[in-house]
């Protein structure tokens, strides 16, 4: 990463560079990271986009699903004339078109044991958009084994919950401190049964791109060991305390 900002970036980049919090100093941080986002979906897609726009410096994709109808009415990165398309080439192009400089990589695949390893090494940061707690345990395990930082969201109806790790310290609490049922059903997760309002995903979504861009400057304050329960349709938020056992 070069010492200053070019005058693109200083052009693109200029209302968040004037913020003291941020300024050129978290500019380059931000242009220099590397996010991996599970699932383009919708959490992954406000996600993405949010983080695209900011500057962020390489972005990865994971995700084996072909775009549906039903998707559009909550993942903001898709259109009616992308139904039947994979999701990863449609957001990968649709990025690009809004930072071009962001490095966009995509993984035409589903996480699992065989390829997580590999995947996550090249990632600093890991966004969880997944839709099951299958997938949602296996990232938090191999973010705690390779000491990555980890910001996992989940909707339904009107309701987000958003927790962020950080597992390069060891006093951090991981998922399996919260969820401590020995199985627990996803239907919270599934939005098809459960139903999904749009503005709920893409509040939770740029909120988890939120966490990420803070978390990357190192500045604010995060949810370390709390949980962030956001109900939109009476708008309350709440945050919820649990510890490393």
């Amino acid at each position: 990463m070069k010492n200053t900002l070019n005058k693109s970036q200083i052009e693109r980049f200029s209302r968040q560079l004037i913020l003291k919090n941020i300024g050129p100093k978290g500019q380059k941080k931000i242009l220099s990271s590397k996010v991996l986002i599970v699932g383009v979906g919708g959490l992954g897609c406000p996600a993405a986009e949010s983080l695209v726009r900011a500057g962020i410096g390489t972005i990865g994709l994971i995700d084996n699903d072909n775009v549906n109808l039903s998707n559009i009415h909550r993942q903001n990165l898709f259109s009616s004339k992308d139904v039947k398309k994979l999701k990863v080439n449609v957001a990968a192009k649709r990025l690009k078109e809004i930072n071009p400089v962001t490095k966009v990589k995509t993984y035409k695949s589903r996480l699992n044991d065989k390829n997580i390893e590999n995947i996550l090494k090249n990632y600093e940061l890991i966004i969880d958009g997944s839709d099951n707690f299958k997938t949602k345990f296996l990232i938090n395990d191999y973010c705690m084994k390779f000491k990555k930082r980890l910001i996992t969201g989940a909707i339904s109806k009107f309701d987000g919950h958003i927790f962020t790790f950080d597992f390069r310290d060891k006093k951090t609490a991981s998922l399996r401190n919260f969820y401590q049922e020995k199985e627990i059903s996803d239907d919270f997760l599934n939005c098809e049964f459960e139903g999904v309002i749009g503005t709920t995903a893409s509040i939770i979504g740029a909120a988890q791109a939120n966490e990420a861009l803070k978390m990357i400057m190192q500045i604010g304050k995060n949810l370390k060991n709390q949980i962030l329960i956001i109900d939109l349709l009476n708008l309350n938020f709440r945050k919820v305390k649990f510890k490393k056992t």
